[in-house]
């Protein structure tokens, strides 16, 4: 039988996890679980389970634990020698290129994130203008990660139907 799986967590790889852990505690109010910490490659258990998922010859590299307020994790890698891609919104490429959250006061959410060395890729957008009040906007993180934005639940926003 299938029945809908929870979401536990998302891996962002970043630049700086020291930094990544400031800016997410100061803008997003996430929570740290885990403070940022060293993983090597050896015969521990994480080293073996890296080694499954990286092959072998990953080295190290620094890892932080953060929880959203309903639960969803955050993983934040830095990796030695990370590169910034030329080019962070390829989205007709497969795989993820964004997340989202939700927070009623966008404008605010939004003024946070370009505070704190981010930027608003596009104006706040209205999904059914003059009909319901939900909205979005993109944004993007510091560290070249685009963050959408939600002024109501996923539920909410898609329950009228089509476009």
């Amino acid at each position: 039988m299938t029945y809908p799986r929870t979401f536990s967590h998302i891996g962002l790889s970043v630049p700086s996890v020291t930094e990544a852990v400031k800016f997410y505690e100061d803008v997003m109010g996430w929570y740290t679980i885990m403070q940022p910490s060293d993983v090597v490659e050896d015969d521990s258990p994480i080293g073996v389970m890296c080694t499954d998922v990286f092959g072998p010859g990953w080295g190290s590299f620094r890892i932080a634990h953060m929880s959203t307020g309903d639960k969803i994790g955050i993983e934040l890698f830095e990796f030695p020698n990370n590169e910034k891609p030329e080019n962070n919104f390829e989205f007709w490429k497969t795989g993820i290129f964004h997340y989202c959250v939700q927070d009623p006061d966008i404008e605010g959410l939004v003024e946070k994130i370009v505070a704190h060395g981010g930027k608003q890729r596009m104006p706040i957008r209205e999904y059914y203008p003059g009909d319901k009040p939900y909205r979005m906007v993109y944004c993007e993180d510091p560290f070249g990660n685009l963050v959408e934005i939600y002024s109501h639940s996923y539920e909410l926003t898609y329950s009228e139907g089509a476009y």
